[in-house]
Order: C-alpha cells, then sequence, then structure tokens
C-alpha cells in the first residue's frame, strides 16, 4: 500500500458500515479520501476523529443517485485534490420488495442506487485518472454473494439479487473497454456475503430482522471487507483481484 500513500481515494456510502470502515484503513494507509454520502455530518464526525492519521479524509455531500450531484463532487475533487486515483463504490442498498408484488418503485430505487450510481461513479473517476493520464488506477465494486447466487425467496431480494449480478456482469465489461482501450486501470469486484451493518434496517425488509439474522447465521464484520480491498489494492500493479468473494465460514447459501 506504501505506493498508495498520498493520493486520492474516493469511496461511496462513507457515512456508516463497510465504507466508514475503509474511509477509516485508507487514512490509516496515509491516503487522501474523498468520503461521498448524504449524512455527510457522520463523515465529518470521524474525520475528526482521524486528525493524527498520516491521511485525511474529507466529507463531501452526495447523494450518488444524482447524476448531478457526482458530476459536482467530481468536480470538487479535481479542484481542491487534482484528481482521483482510486473509487470504492460502496454505495449500495435495498428495499423491502418481492417480484410478484412489487411496488416498482422499489425496483426503480435498487437499480438507481446498486447499478446506475455506480455506473456514472465509475464513468466520472475514470474521466478523471484518464485526463491525467493515471495509468495505475483501479475501480472496486462493493458487490456481494446475491451476484453470483439467488438468495432465498422467502427473504425477498430478488431483486437486489438482480442489481447485483449486474455489477457482476458491469465488473467483466469494464474490464475488457479497459483492456481494449490498453489501460492499466485494474477493476476489482468484492463480493461480500452476510456482514454486521445496518443494512437490514435501512432495507425496510420485515421479512428477517437483524438480531434473528446475526443470532442464527455466521457473519463477517466491516474490517474484514476493508482488509479484502487493502489486499486487494496493494497486488503488484500487474496483479488484477477481479473477483473476491468473502463469506464467513458455515455460511449457509
Amino acid at each position: 500500500m506504501e505506493r498508495w500513500s498520498g493520493r486520492v481515494a474516493v469511496v461511496t456510502g462513507a457515512s456508516g458500515g463497510i465504507g466508514a470502515v475503509l474511509a477509516q484503513e485508507l487514512v490509516k494507509k496515509g491516503l487522501k479520501v474523498v468520503g461521498l454520502a448524504r449524512r455527510v455530518e457522520k463523515i465529518q464526525e470521524l474525520s475528526g476523529n482521524l486528525k493524527t492519521a498520516p491521511g485525511k479524509l474529507y466529507a463531501v455531500k452526495c447523494d450518488v443517485t444524482k447524476e448531478a450531484d457526482v458530476k459536482d463532487a467530481f468536480k470538487w475533487i479535481k479542484s481542491n485534490l487534482g484528481g482521483a486515483d482510486i473509487l470504492i463504490n460502496n454505495a449500495g442498498g435495498d428495499s423491502s420488495n418481492t417480484l410478484i408484488d412489487g411496488p416498482a418503485e422499489n425496483w426503480k430505487s435498487i437499480f438507481d442506487l446498486n447499478v446506475l450510481a455506480l455506473s456514472v461513479c465509475t464513468k466520472e473517476a475514470i474521466q478523471s485518472m484518464r485526463e491525467r493520464q493515471v495509468d495505475d488506477g483501479h475501480i472496486v465494486h462493493i458487490n456481494s454473494v446475491a451476484g453470483h447466487i439467488i438468495l432465498p425467496a422467502e427473504f425477498g431480494f430478488s431483486m437486489y439479487s438482480a442489481s447485483k449480478h449486474a455489477v457482476t456482469a458491469l465488473t467483466e465489461g469494464l474490464r475488457r473497454e479497459l483492456v481494449n482501450l490498453k489501460s492499466k486501470i485494474r477493476v476489482t469486484s468484492i463480493s461480500p456475503g452476510v456482514v454486521k451493518t445496518d443494512f437490514l434496517i435501512s432495507s425496510g425488509t420485515n421479512v428477517v430482522t437483524p438480531d434473528a439474522m446475526y443470532s442464527s447465521n455466521p457473519y463477517l464484520l466491516p474490517k474484514d471487507i476493508a482488509d479484502a480491498v487493502l489486499f486487494a489494492l496493494g497486488c503488484p500493479p500487474h496483479v488484477q483481484i477481479h473477483e473476491l468473494i468473502i463469506q464467513p465460514v458455515g455460511e449457509k447459501f
């Protein structure tokens, strides 16, 4: 990770859970980290706790489902920090729904956040890298095991799984586009199993409660995912970790 010291990483959804831990760990490695989120005060609070770290955390308010917000955020990054060298697409979510009953607006919100926002952020980051001739940049998608399997129907996560399968396809599609450009920018998909965060609460699911999920299933911690991202970033420039699936021992699906 030494080669990344002093460079700029953008983390979406950095106000809590995996994103907050990722931002913190990157700052500890000496990076300038731009945390994007709607709850910008949460990032500001985290930044205040990292004043003695070798890097620095910047809080930028941004709703990544709004393209104008994303463009404004990357303009701020260009003006204040030069541009982005790393993008970690961590922002994601679900909402309680089924394929039979909907509601359709919940389906749209899932794809707007998990697929389209990720794609817009990726586009802006790669443009930032290419206009500065940064050829060793890195795009990381925080995907899910749900991007490789279909979760049990009773969870009501079918549309969420579809969105994460799209992320799996987009990772490979981006890799091929970069190869065609003869670019050395790398792309990595990190696919965790169950991670203990506030995901179930924010999804609004009424099928399984956090207490029920975490008491009956093994789970990972956000730090486990942050460690995996650091591993992928820290590989030699000629090595690309394309897909990394991480599950707690004993996971049932």
